[in-house]
């Protein structure tokens, strides 16, 4: 490859970086993004998902600070087993009190501006059930283009955090549950 070929390369590299500046924002596209859960369970282990209904973060890159919200909608959530979530979203979520459960960020700690394949941990407020809690999230980030696509796992103590434990006599469930996500956005014009 040449020389010039090769800074167009670069140059192709870090023009999204370039073009955004220090400020950045996201919008995440509901459709694309995928969140789901993993329950453990004596018997067996319960998989399921949620939907994203809307997404948009703020990212201050010169020092992290970030704003916006993730909300998803509480009574998406599903198992494959209408009874189990029935009954997850009236007695567990208690959706109709609590219709959405919102990720409220406020900093991003890591590499930015963000490169590909970077990781960097997401601080936050996580409000669901009528509770706010604190969160860590561990994010791997890659941005294509204006593409922004971020990974991550973390566990929701859902029994601590007073919610109901749906184990009974027979079937007993962990007092936690897995989230894990899969976002995909794109930098909103300025």
């Amino acid at each position: 490859m040449t020389q010039k070929a090769w800074g167009s390369l670069v140059a192709a590299m870090l023009l999204p970086f370039a073009a955004f500046g220090q400020q950045m924002a996201v919008d995440f596209d509901a459709a694309a993004g995928q969140i789901n859960w993993t329950l453990v369970g004596n018997v067996h282990t319960v998989h399921g998902t949620f939907q994203l209904k809307q997404g948009h973060v703020n990212i201050d890159q010169s020092n992290g600070d970030a704003s916006g919200e993730l909300v998803v909608d509480a009574a998406s959530g599903e198992s494959g087993n209408s009874a189990r979530d029935k009954r997850m979203r009236k007695e567990v979520l208690e959706t109709d009190k609590f219709p959405d459960v919102r990720l409220k960020v406020t900093r991003l700690d890591g590499p930015l501006p963000v490169k590909n394949g970077a990781t960097i941990r997401l601080l936050g407020r996580f409000l669901i059930h009528g509770g706010i809690h604190e969160v860590s999230i561990p994010l791997e980030v890659s941005v294509v283009g204006t593409q922004v696509t971020c990974k991550g796992k973390f566990v929701v103590p859902y029994v601590d955090w007073g919610m109901k434990d749906p184990s009974n006599f027979l079937f007993k469930v962990n007092k936690t549950v897995e989230i894990e996500l899969r976002g995909v956005g794109h930098v909103a014009p300025k």
